[in-house]
């Protein structure tokens, strides 16, 4: 078993004793997503941390697009909800990348990979991406190689 999943596991024992409502259902939903993951397909597979990290980006990402809807309909109770879920997702999630060091790292991918011009904005997310694994959101990256590339 993976060890973001055993800490999971384990987290979510602890928040079941404490009685902590929204760590539990939060913790819950997120070993649901991971093991509806793991069934996916033609055959159960166990998930390597950085595909159970992967499964918790999605989910805070849900949550954090949940709560911006909820905001705009006037609904702050249940926006908080969804923000305190994406809080509790968080501490599993590895650091975000500051704006600077995104920059630094997609000119560095874009150099190596000898990527020039918008046309090229494929092969130069896919190499972004795998530079950045997962330390920054998919948009920010997409907006950083789409600047860089037409600079």
């Amino acid at each position: 078993m993976s060890a973001v999943k055993d800490s999971l596991n384990a987290d979510l024992r602890t928040a079941m004793k404490a009685r902590d409502e929204l760590v539990t259902s939060t913790l819950r939903m997120a070993l649901a997503a991971v093991r509806t993951v793991e069934v996916a397909g033609a055959a159960a597979r166990e998930l390597t941390d950085d595909e159970v990290l992967a499964v918790l980006v999605k989910e805070a990402k849900k949550r954090r697009e949940a709560a911006t809807a909820f905001a705009d309909a006037g609904r702050a109770e249940q926006a908080a909800r969804e923000l305190a879920e994406g809080g509790v997702l968080d501490r599993y999630l590895p650091a975000q990348l500051s704006d600077d060091d995104l920059t630094v790292i997609v000119a560095e991918a874009l150099v190596a990979g000898g990527f020039d011009g918008p046309k090229a904005m494929g092969q130069a997310m896919k190499v972004a991406q795998a530079a950045v694994a997962g330390r920054a959101e998919g948009g920010r990256v997409a907006a950083e190689v789409r600047r860089q590339l037409a600079a």
